[in-house]
């Protein structure tokens, strides 16, 4: 918790959600949240926050700021890598990926490597697993 400065007079918004990746969270954030609580919080918690948050103060667990740190630290994906990996975690080859999106398979490969990279993944099944933990992609 820290302060959350500016209009204290103003309205203060806390995302209750069941979402715990940093993507979600940073948006939260960065969209005038002033505080982040997961469902699966004790109802003790979220009251807690509640009063934080109104004598000024920002929430957000522990476990999410750990993982906004770390991604402040990370390159993000671009909205073309996540349109790739999108494709790669519904089954498709680079091949299809590439022919649905109009590009070379070598341009696949290339994003594919890129975002392995960002998300030190070790293949294309651990991209997608770090990229739906991280929140880049939903659970359909």
């Amino acid at each position: 918790m820290w302060p959350s400065g500016g209009n204290s007079r103003g309205p203060r918004i806390v995302v209750l959600t069941t979402y715990s990746g940093d993507v979600q969270a940073a948006r939260a954030i960065s969209g005038g949240s002033v505080g982040y609580l997961l469902k699966s919080s004790l109802r003790n918690e979220l009251v807690r926050t509640i009063r934080e948050v109104h004598q000024g103060l920002r929430r957000i667990p522990e476990e999410i700021a750990d993982l906004l740190a770390t991604r402040y630290g990370a390159d993000d994906l671009t909205a073309r890598e996540v349109e790739i990996l999108r494709l790669v975690a519904a089954g498709n080859s680079n091949k299809i990926v590439g022919d649905l999106l109009s590009i070379s398979e070598e341009t696949v490969k290339s994003h594919m490597k890129n975002m392995m990279e960002k998300l030190a993944a070790n293949d294309r099944t651990h991209a997608v697993s770090i990229a739906m933990k991280r929140g880049f992609l939903a659970i359909q």
